[in-house]
């Protein structure tokens, strides 16, 4: 089966003809609302049509089954490469499948959640009695972790603890661990670099079951046992320390350069929206100059329809894609000016949507103040932002950006990268259309986005090593720069969603020439205070 013959295009216009025309309608409908090129929605309809000849019946009797068969079937003759889930969308977007069916083809692609009993079964644990302990004790976990924690759980509990000690000791079905064997084993186990990290779930571990015993006995009281691993095995005081003076050296040489960095991206966003319409508004063949640029817009050889402008470097005939260099410059001056001026995680950046966007007015003088609705992520407590104008001026170009010609938001389903679920279909501010449909702009997305923008700045750092800024450090930029400039820690922690005030100003990087002149302040104010007799004039 090859795509886009002109056989299958024969057939589907035939069909369309003899066999369910209101359908055939209802997509030729859809595919004229949907951006997507003229050759992806050919590919889909010819899909679409060799279902129907295959399956009989009309358009509203395919499923979701005939859709994962017929991409199987063009997988297995070698079209692999060419395989589009665009005729699923077509579907979907038309109601053919039921509510019950993904909202996106990639769902299918991704593998979901497993059972608890399956997290720990991976790691074939010989004592049954143990296993089955692990299994209650995740169950109980389950409601207060999200799955990816779980799944580390599983992995530290299962493999790193119980599955090892089978491995070096064969035969143990016990908690009670002599001191020989807890102690091999804390050995092997801090040999690793997050071997800290295993020692925590394992104490956890332990004391959960002895708290648990006292409220229900007969469950977990025969399993309760001393804890092997002291406090003292768990000072993490160095490895914190060693990671503070990391984190504060990213940001020393990262905030001067911010400044520099904003100016790089709308530089690049501009240019590129510059040699853009200058190319759209060229003729292909012809030569044309913009943003200091002079190229020549290519004649593509099968114009899809899609608005994709190439053009070619005259001096070093090198092809370019100006629809995609765009996209990557608007979308990576959307990042960093999003993240800099809120101090967002990158998970809470994607999850932003248009009804992310409320209003409070001041009961005391009535004015309007616009703001931002963060989503509950990492500490599961929703957060309220105030809009700056610069902000705004972002926002709105998002929104601008990604309204359909009606003035309507599409919804696009993201995938819960912590859950390893789909979330509903939002109207999400990050999305983009790619292969054929809209899809959300993913945290990997987001990294890539500002490693291609890094690459093009020049910036390396003191080891003379390019510079990389990833979306945390914009996190820990926002939080430094506003302790310095007035903002009280408490109200820092709460703009950027922390807990625990330590953990903000454990952000904050403290400068020298802070210290300097916060201790100089100090001692002038001490004198000021003290009484003059106290203090002698110096000498030389």
């Amino acid at each position: 089966m090859a795509d886009d013959t002109a056989d299958t295009e024969k057939l589907a216009a035939t069909l369309a003809r003899t066999r369910d025309p209101q359908g055939w309608a209802t997509l030729q409908a859809q595919c004229q609302a949907d951006p997507a090129g003229a050759a992806t929605k050919t590919t889909a309809l010819c899909r679409i049509a060799v279902i129907l000849a295959a399956k009989g019946g009309t358009i509203a009797d395919i499923t979701v089954g005939d859709r994962l068969q017929l991409l199987q079937t063009v997988h297995d003759i070698g079209g692999g490469k060419t395989t589009s889930g665009y005729f699923y969308q077509l579907l979907h977007a038309a109601g053919v499948f039921d509510d019950t069916a993904p909202p996106a083809v990639r769902a299918f692609g991704t593998t979901g959640q497993i059972s608890i009993e399956q997290l720990i079964d991976r790691y074939g644990i010989a004592c049954h009695p143990v296993r089955d302990l692990l299994v209650r004790y995740l169950r109980e976990r389950q409601a207060t972790v999200d799955y990816v924690t779980l799944q580390r759980l599983a992995t530290e509990l299962g493999k790193l603890f119980w599955a090892e000690l089978e491995q070096h000791h064969p035969g143990i079905d016990s908690l009670r661990l002599a001191p020989e064997v807890s102690s091999s084993w804390k050995q092997r186990i801090l040999a690793r670099e997050s071997g800290l990290s295993t020692l925590a779930t394992v104490r956890a571990f332990y004391l959960d079951i002895a708290q648990w015993a006292m409220e229900d006995p007969a469950r977990w009281g025969p399993w309760a046992a001393p804890c092997r691993i002291r406090d003292e095995d768990m000072s993490r005081k160095k490895s914190h320390q060693r990671r503070k003076s990391r984190m504060d050296q990213r940001t020393r040489e990262r905030l001067p350069l911010l400044p520099s960095l904003v100016t790089s991206v709308n530089t690049e966003r501009r240019a590129a929206t510059d040699l853009l319409q200058a190319a759209q508004a060229t003729t292909p063949g012809e030569v044309f100059t913009a943003a200091g640029q002079t190229l020549r817009r290519r004649v593509l050889v099968r114009p899809d329809g899609a608005a994709k402008i190439w053009a070619e470097d005259r001096e070093t005939a090198t092809r370019r894609d100006l629809s995609f260099e765009e996209h990557q410059a608007f979308w990576a001056w959307a990042a960093v000016e999003v993240l800099r001026h809120t101090g967002l995680r990158v998970e809470e950046l994607c999850e932003l949507s248009h009804h992310s966007f409320v209003q409070y007015t001041l009961p005391s003088t009535g004015e309007l103040i616009p703001l931002l609705h963060i989503a509950p992520s990492k500490t599961d407590a929703e957060r309220l932002l105030v809009i700056s104008p610069e902000l705004a001026d972002v926002l709105s170009a998002i929104i601008c950006r990604i309204r359909e010609p009606g003035g309507a938001v599409l919804l696009v389903a993201a995938y819960d990268y912590h859950e390893k679920t789909w979330n509903p279909p939002m109207p999400l501010l990050f999305q983009r259309h790619y292969g054929g449909e809209r899809r959300p702009i993913a945290p990997p997305a987001i990294r890539r986005l500002l490693n291609h923008t890094l690459a093009k700045t020049g910036f390396a750092g003191a080891d003379g090593q390019p510079l990389r800024f990833l979306p945390h450090d914009f996190r820990r930029l926002f939080i430094t720069d506003a302790v310095m400039n007035g903002m009280p820690p408490h109200i820092a922690q709460l703009v950027v969603g922390h807990r625990d005030i330590n953990t903000t100003m454990g952000y904050k990087t403290v400068y020298p020439e802070e210290v300097i002149n916060g201790h100089r302040a100090f001692i002038a104010r001490r004198r000021e205070l003290r009484p003059s007799e106290e203090y002698r004039t110096p000498t030389h």
